[in-house]
């Protein structure tokens, strides 16, 4: 499945939540990752995430497709996205 993933989260606690998300997406810009991850990977990102965030305070929102083929991404302004790739 594809998934984009945003997030609004304390700063004492951003670094951790972070690196929780590098682990399974791909960053696009501040606070926002997406990619492709199989349901078992969703699960632990999930885990990990509630074992970091205070839910009286941060919010995480994930959003699913079954698939990136029906999803369209467009643009406005500067694109923050890595996509330099190293071979």
């Amino acid at each position: 499945m594809y998934v984009i993933l945003v997030y609004d989260i304390n700063e004492k606690r951003v670094q951790k939540v972070l690196k929780i998300c590098r682990k399974f997406l791909h960053w696009v810009q501040n606070s926002v990752f997406e990619g492709e991850i199989t349901e078992a990977k969703l699960f632990k990102l999930k885990q990990q995430l509630n074992h970091v965030i205070d839910p009286e305070e941060d919010s995480v929102v994930i959003y699913t497709f079954l698939t990136e083929k029906y999803s369209r991404r467009e643009i406005l302004g500067k694109n923050k996205a890595v996509t330099d790739v190293i071979i």
